[in-house]
């Protein structure tokens, strides 16, 4: 498995298991009042994060490319920026609300980088 794959599929399940002990907190407070987070942290960072390891394990000679490593980093971290963001703007935190946004073009940016990748032509081997 290429490296940049092990590096996708790795922290997404780190996310996954964040995220599950978030929803297991809040299921036991019964106070979901962070649902959003919760949901966003597991469908960005877990789901999105597979399913683009997935992608660069399936095809290997994009995954070595340097750009599926600064993809990987600017959705890395964007989520960084988004999550907290999305957190202190859902307990009504002023300052959240324009860290959240800048974390969720940072990772708009990290998506879009990853439809360069698939779209753009595999390099050719000599």
């Amino acid at each position: 498995m290429p490296k940049i794959s092990q590096w996708f599929i790795g922290s997404a399940v780190i996310y996954v298991i964040v995220g599950m002990i978030g929803g297991i907190i809040m299921g036991a407070k019964q106070d979901f009042s962070l649902a959003p987070a919760h949901a966003h942290l597991n469908l960005i960072g877990w789901v999105s994060l597979a399913l683009m390891g997935f992608y660069y394990n399936a095809n290997r000679d994009k995954a070595e490319s340097r750009l599926a490593t600064i993809q990987f980093w600017v959705s890395t971290v964007g989520l960084w920026i988004m999550i907290p963001g999305l957190v202190l703007t859902l307990r009504m935190v002023p300052v959240g609300e324009p860290i959240v946004i800048a974390g969720s073009i940072i990772t708009l940016m990290g998506m879009i980088l990853f439809a360069v990748s698939i779209f753009r032509s595999a390099p050719r081997r000599v």
